[in-house]
């Protein structure tokens, strides 16, 4: 099965990871690209990113049996918190929906079996930032506003289909899982999700 391990920037992810599991496929740390004049080129190569972070999970689980991720490899909740927050328009939330999609048909990208998010309230998260001098958090502040977002695209998911989401960290390792989904791939659930979030603006 393959795991994620989700929250908003210091939400403690990857220490957990590190602490509680061992291998994992760590959150994606390369160049942001240029905004090109064509949004389409910027969706495109956010999708590629994100399905070679599923194709790594998926590698760690034929070896391991089990793969956690840190950060979901599917990141399409940050456009869409972006678009809700009045952050960024909603085309571009429609543009990467659309090319998800297509990796998702193509059994390139999907949901994960299960979810695990750490949500700390904002005053903790502001703390560990301030303290943690081992990393720089580009647009923190931002990242903050779109602890909100973060939480509704999770209750979502977790409406849709209870049991998928664990809402926390836990210090003594990782929880009981649910069983293995069925439709990870599944364009109908992608679909379901989004129609069923607050809509945006």
């Amino acid at each position: 099965m393959i795991v994620v391990v989700e929250g908003p920037s210091a939400a403690g992810k990857t220490t957990w990871c590190r602490f509680q599991v061992g291998r994992f496929v760590p959150e994606y740390s390369g160049p942001a690209p240029a905004e090109p004049g064509d949004g389409q080129a910027l969706a495109r190569h956010w999708a590629r990113v994100s399905m070679r972070r599923w194709a790594d999970a998926e590698e760690l689980e034929r070896a391991d049996g089990i793969a956690f991720c840190d950060t979901d490899p599917v990141k399409l909740h940050y456009s869409w918190g972006m678009a809700a927050l009045g952050l960024a328009p909603r085309a571009t939330f429609d543009r990467e929906l659309a090319v998800l999609r297509a990796a998702f048909r193509a059994g390139r990208l999907g949901l994960a079996d299960a979810v695990l998010v750490g949500l700390p309230e904002t005053e903790t998260l502001q703390t560990r930032r301030d303290g943690d001098e081992t990393r720089r958090r580009r647009n923190f502040a931002t990242h903050v506003q779109l602890r909100e977002p973060l939480r509704q695209w999770y209750e979502t998911v977790d409406a849709l289909d209870p049991g998928r989401v664990i809402w926390r960290l836990p210090d003594e390792g990782v929880p009981k899982l649910p069983e293995p989904r069925t439709d990870r791939n599944s364009v109908a659930l992608l679909d379901a999700l989004v129609g069923a979030l607050p809509p945006l603006r």
